[in-house]
């Protein structure tokens, strides 16, 4: 029951960061080029890293911190444009009941969610791997990250401009200029290319790994043919909900809703479910 709930959370995660990349890079990058098309090169590519195996697949990740934690870097001019406002970073709290408060604090809960996933993983490092202060360490730059973004689009674009923006991380970058890249948002919509690589990747082996588990075959070998499988099966759901739900204008509201839910769920039983069980196991 568990396994199935935890595959349905995955797949309603790989559907939304694959899809939402994809359709950044049509509008951003690729306008004339089809939109499956990008979604198979996407998928595709972290189908081939997930192959690759759990292993390869973490040590990615410092490929990716390397390519692009100095990104932080072109958001500084937005810090103090002409036009910028204090006030409108007030209520840090809000105080005032809106329909629109809720859906917030959930997005920013599950913003902070993804640690929980480590659980999966913990196989591949062994007990000397002190794990406890990288994490806390990685996840503290993530909402320092966050925030920063956070504050420079509003003070920027302010309240009411803000609410009306889709992308406004990207649509931030493309007022600056340089005299060596003429479209700096091209260039960190495509360096951004390896973040999603890497979350997708991730989730395809924890998808596999709840399948498995399904079916019984968690002792048993990994098979290759049992792999392509799941990615074929994967792959073909995503193309339904991209065809008959993604596309008919829901996109802006269920389905990153619904992705928010789980994360959110997720980040916050997960961690409890592990303490309980901890306490449980040393009380016997």
């Amino acid at each position: 029951m568990f396994s199935f709930i935890g595959m349905l959370f995955i797949f309603v995660k790989i559907t939304v960061t694959t899809l939402g990349y994809t359709e950044i890079i049509h509008q951003f990058v690729l306008p004339s080029f089809q939109r499956e098309w990008l979604l198979a090169c996407l998928f595709a590519v972290g189908c081939y890293l997930a192959v690759k195996g759990m292993e390869k697949t973490i040590r990615f990740i410092f490929i990716v911190y390397l390519c692009s934690f100095w990104l932080i870097v072109l958001y500084i001019p937005f810090f103090l444009p002409p036009i910028a406002s204090i006030p409108d970073l007030y209520p840090i709290i809000p105080i005032e009941r809106d329909e629109g408060i809720w859906k917030g604090m959930l997005l920013i809960w599950a913003s902070l969610s993804g640690p929980e996933y480590l659980i999966c993983i913990g196989a591949w490092f062994s007990p000397r791997d002190k794990l406890l202060k990288p994490m806390a360490i990685g996840n503290a730059l993530t909402i320092v990250e966050y925030l920063a973004l956070f504050i420079a689009s509003t003070l920027y674009f302010g309240q009411e401009y803000l609410r009306k923006s889709s992308y406004p991380v990207i649509n931030m970058v493309r007022y600056l200029q340089s005299p060596i890249f003429e479209r700096l948002d091209i260039m960190m919509i495509c360096i951004h290319f390896f973040h999603y690589v890497f979350a997708i990747a991730m989730l395809i082996l924890l998808f596999y790994g709840s399948l498995r588990i399904i079916a019984g075959k968690a002792k048993k070998p990994a098979s290759r043919s049992g792999f392509i499988a799941s990615f074929m099966v994967l792959f073909l759901c995503m193309l339904i909900v991209y065809h008959w739900f993604w596309k008919s204008g829901t996109q802006g509201h269920f389905w990153p809703v619904l992705q928010a839910c789980f994360a959110a769920v997720s980040f916050l039983a997960v961690p409890v479910f592990m303490v309980a069980a901890v306490r449980i196991k040393g009380r016997a």
